[in-house]
């Protein structure tokens, strides 16, 4: 365990910098080459949201009720021999896995939660590709790549092709890449996936392909991006904070709200397995939720700022990432059970200095919180998770510092100016 928890830090290292290079070189290219805004709240969240993402990753905090490796080890009726020909049809067979199970998740209300992370920035750039869930604790899927384990495809190869398959689903991201010619027929393109992420009613819920576009038309899913019709992105009911754990969990709470509040008995219970976005009639009209109806005419979500602030956000989602990387460097050292409370640290910080972003007057309060968790943390460790002297000091310093920057921006702050809300 330690070894497989040591090579997932590593791998994790290298890759989350090559990431946040290419995310960075589209946000410069826009900003210098089309004179875009350079929208570093959303962008901001979105490096928050794959943050969250990484950590549960590396925690290996996802449940698999039944997992592949078992199902091969019951199920197979061949042995098969690992040959590049195997790795090609593994990659379609789990292309096919996953363009089920993200048309699962656009389809039923309780599997939306896991996904709405991901649609959830109102602008479409690599940076939201990273948005991915937090809230994904049990695997409910495996039993989709039943074929493959009958067919004896082994465990090893689908853990190589998977990893592969996807980072192959983060280039097309962007609105810098128009339509590719040929390539649109076969594989899904930056064209196919804005159609994706758009709340227009023409596209919504459309091209779930991950890979390959060819599901989408052999069932009835794919949808060509038409230049009449621009895409606007985000959500119907937008979230309206730029905190990726409340987003995580922004529609789970909607459902069980609307199972306790709905009288009938038949609707808590069908709420659940019901299409995305349905809801009881009685709480429909008791407990109405903001929903956009015209994609072009809506505001986008915008909070007061300031260029102080800003620096200061920036500032603590650096130290974020030299907090995520000692993690990572060090997972096989610290172990279980304190990687978890390493990791449920990270998220409390992540989550203050989100609050922060939206304005909350509740910021200052979640940042003592963390102040006071990583005091107990130094005092329990007697450092750092094995780092000591210095790097404690420097630990504690920068608790300190944290939770009174935040109480003057939260508090004392006369110079934000509130920025204009930007049309869609």
């Amino acid at each position: 365990m330690r070894g497989q928890l040591g090579n997932y830090g590593i791998i994790l290292m290298y890759i989350i910098p090559i990431f946040l290079f290419f995310v960075l070189l589209e946000k410069t290219y826009a900003w210098y080459f089309k004179k875009e805004p350079f929208k570093q709240m959303d962008l901001i969240s979105s490096l928050s949201a794959g943050f969250s993402n990484s950590i549960k990753d590396a925690l290996g905090i996802v449940f698999v009720i039944v997992s592949y490796g078992f199902m091969v080890s019951k199920l197979a009726i061949f042995e098969i021999k690992s040959t590049p020909l195997l790795y090609i049809t593994t990659f379609v067979i789990l292309d096919f896995y996953g363009y089920c199970t993200h048309r699962l998740a656009h389809s039923i209300n309780f599997f939306w939660n896991k996904h709405a992370i991901h649609h959830s920035s109102e602008e479409f750039n690599l940076a939201c590709a990273l948005r991915q869930p937090v809230a994904q604790f049990v695997n409910l899927f495996t039993f989709i790549l039943l074929p493959a384990a009958i067919l004896g495809i082994p465990a090893q190869v689908v853990a190589i092709v998977t990893p592969i398959h996807f980072f192959l689903q983060f280039w097309y991201h962007t609105v810098h890449i128009g339509k590719l010619g040929f390539l649109e027929k076969i594989i899904v393109t930056p064209s196919h996936h804005r159609v994706h992420h758009a709340i227009n009613p023409i596209y919504l819920d459309k091209n779930h392909g991950q890979i390959f576009i060819i599901w989408d038309k052999l069932f009835g899913t794919f949808q060509e991006e038409l230049d009449e019709v621009p895409p606007v992105y985000g959500i119907t009911r937008p979230m309206k904070t730029w905190n990726p754990i409340r987003i995580n969990f922004k529609h789970l709470t909607l459902l069980i709200q609307d199972a306790i509040h709905t009288k009938s008995w038949k609707n808590k219970w069908l709420i659940w397995f019901k299409p995305t976005g349905w809801r009881p009639d009685d709480v429909i009209e008791k407990y109405p939720v903001e929903k956009i109806k015209d994609p072009y005419q809506f505001d986008k979500y915008e909070t007061s700022s300031s260029p102080l602030l800003m620096v200061w956000l920036w500032i603590q989602v650096a130290v974020t990432l030299i907090f995520m990387y000692y993690l990572f460097a060090n997972l096989a050292d610290i172990g279980k059970p304190h990687i978890f409370i390493y990791g449920g640290f990270l998220i409390l910080q992540i989550f203050a200095y989100s609050e922060l972003m939206d304005g909350s007057k509740q910021a200052f309060g979640w940042d003592v919180l963390k102040l006071m968790t990583g005091v107990l943390i130094l005092f329990y460790f007697a450092g750092w998770f094995g780092a000591s002297g210095i790097y404690a000091s420097l630990v504690l310093s920068y608790l300190l510092l944290s939770a009174g920057v935040t109480y003057y921006f939260t508090f004392l702050d006369k110079n934000r100016q509130l920025v204009k809300v930007s049309e869609a």
